[in-house]
C-alpha cells in the first residue's frame, strides 16, 4: 500500500488539508505501507514563499512522518523528484504522447476570446465550458495559429458522448455524462501542467495505490479517470472524504474558531490532541469512543469507516480534548511542555519547584499557556 499527501504551498496548512494527510498517513501505517509527501507547486500564481516550510513544520509537529518526499527519496530512488516544478519535462513528454495518440490537442484561443465565449454562454444561461473551436483544426489552420505567435495550451479531448464512470470506495461507481464535461486544459501556456494531468502522472509513476482526498475533488474525478483510460493505466483506489463544516453548516473558517495548524501549536494545543480530534472529523471507531491514542488510531483506521456526511467542527470539543490529554501527561513531561510559557512570562523557573506545582494545577490546565495565569505567582518575587 502506498498513499500520498500532495499539498500546494499556498500558505499555512488548514485543518481540512491536514486531516486528509492524517487519513492517508493512518492508512499507510495500518497496513505497513509507505506514506509519500509530494509538493504540488504547478500553480505559480498561488505559490506563497515559505509555504513548503510551513507544510514540513506542521507535519513534523503532528508526528506525521513520511517515507518518501522532497527531503527523503525512496529505497529504490526511482520515484522522485517529489516537487512537481522539478518534473516539468516529464509532464511535457506525456502531454505530447496524448496529442500524438489523439487524446489531446493544442488550443490557440486567446484569453479575450475565452472571456467573450463565457459571457455569451452566461447570457444564454448555459454552463461555462470550452466550445471546442480548436478541437479539429486542419493542418493549415494550425500552422496559421502557430504563425500568429500565440502560445497554446493543451486540452484533453473529452469524448462527446457516453458516460465516464469514476469509482469511489465510499460511494461505489459514480457516473458522469461526457456531454457535461468540456475539453479541459492539461498543460498551461506557461509550460506547467494543471492539477489534472500532473496528479495522474505522478500517482501512476509513484505507484500510489490509495488516494484519500476531500469530496470537493469528486467533480474532477471523471477527468482523472479519462486520463487514466487514455494512458491505459489502472487508477488507484479513491476515497473522497466528507468536508468539514462550521456549526452553522457553512464552509469552515476562522469565524467558527478554526485556525491554521501552526496557530494551534502557538496557542498551546498538544499535537496528539489535535491528531485525535481531526481523526474523528469524518471517521469513527464507534458511536462513543472519543479519546484515542495514535497507536489506537493506526490499529483501527480504515476507509470503510469514513463517514459520508459532512463533519461539524466544534472548537469547544477540541479544547476539552486538549485538557483531557494534558491531564493524562506524566508530571515531568507536562512540566517540560509548560516551562517555556512560564519562562516567557516570569523569567528563569526553578525546575524542582515546577515539578512540585504541576500535580496541584494539572487538572485546571486546558491549554499550555494556562500555566501562567494559574501558577506564575509561585515564581514571582515578593514585595
Amino acid at each position: 500500500m502506498r498513499t500520498r499527501y500532495a499539498p500546494s504551498p499556498t500558505g499555512e496548512p488548514h485543518l481540512g488539508n491536514i486531516r486528509t494527510a492524517l487519513y492517508d498517513y493512518l492508512l499507510a501505517r495500518r497496513y505497513g505501507g509507505q506514506f509519500i509527501l509530494r509538493i504540488e507547486d504547478t500553480d505559480q500564481q498561488r505559490y506563497v514563499e515559505g509555504g513548503v516550510e510551513a507544510l514540513f513544520s506542521a507535519l513534523r509537529w503532528l508526528g506525521l512522518d513520511w517515507d518518501e518526499g522532497p527531503d527523503l527519496d525512496g529505497p529504490r530512488g526511482e520515484h522522485g523528484p517529489y516537487i512537481q516544478s522539478e518534473r516539468l519535462e516529464l509532464y511535457r513528454t506525456y502531454a505530447d504522447r496524448l496529442i500524438a495518440e489523439d487524446h489531446a490537442y493544442y488550443c490557440y484561443c486567446s484569453p479575450e476570446r475565452l472571456d467573450e465565449m463565457r459571457k455569451a454562454q452566461q447570457a444564454r444561461k448555459e454552463p461555462p465550458r470550452y466550445d471546442g473551436r480548436c478541437r479539429n483544426l486542419t493542418p493549415e489552420e494550425r500552422d496559421k495559429s502557430e504563425a500568429s505567435g500565440v502560445t497554446p495550451v493543451v486540452r484533453f479531448k473529452t469524448p462527446l458522448t457516453g458516460d465516464t464512470v469514476a469509482y469511489d470506495v465510499l460511494r461505489g461507481a459514480v457516473s458522469f455524462q461526457n456531454a457535461t464535461l468540456d475539453d479541459f486544459v492539461i498543460m498551461k501556456s506557461d509550460g506547467f501542467p494543471t492539477y489534472h494531468l500532473a496528479s495522474v502522472i505522478d500517482d501512476h509513476l509513484m505507484e500510489i495505490s490509495h488516494v484519500i482526498r476531500g469530496d470537493e475533488w469528486l467533480p474532477s474525478a471523471p477527468k482523472h479517470f479519462l486520463i487514466y483510460q487514455a494512458f491505459g493505466w489502472d487508477p488507484p483506489l479513491f476515497a473522497h472524504a466528507s468536508r468539514i463544516l462550521g456549526p452553522d453548516k457553512t464552509k469552515l473558517s476562522k469565524r467558527h474558531g478554526a485556525h491554521s495548524v501552526l496557530e494551534y501549536r502557538e496557542q498551546g494545543y498538544l499535537p496528539d490532541a489535535l491528531v485525535n480530534f481531526l481523526a474523528l472529523l469524518g471517521w469513527g471507531l464507534d458511536d462513543h469512543t472519543e479519546i484515542m491514542s495514535r497507536e489506537m488510531l493506526i490499529e483501527n483506521f480504515d476507509v470503510d469507516r469514513l463517514l459520508p456526511n459532512p463533519a461539524m467542527f466544534n472548537a469547544e470539543k477540541l479544547l476539552w480534548m486538549n485538557g483531557m490529554y494534558i491531564r493524562q501527561m506524566p508530571v515531568e513531561e507536562l512540566a517540560a511542555a509548560v516551562r517555556p510559557w512560564l519562562e516567557d512570562a516570569v523569567g528563569r523557573v526553578d525546575e524542582g519547584l515546577l515539578l512540585q506545582i504541576i500535580p496541584i494545577v494539572q487538572e485546571r490546565i486546558r491549554l499550555l499557556p494556562d500555566i501562567v495565569e494559574i501558577a506564575d505567582f509561585f515564581f514571582n518575587d515578593g514585595p
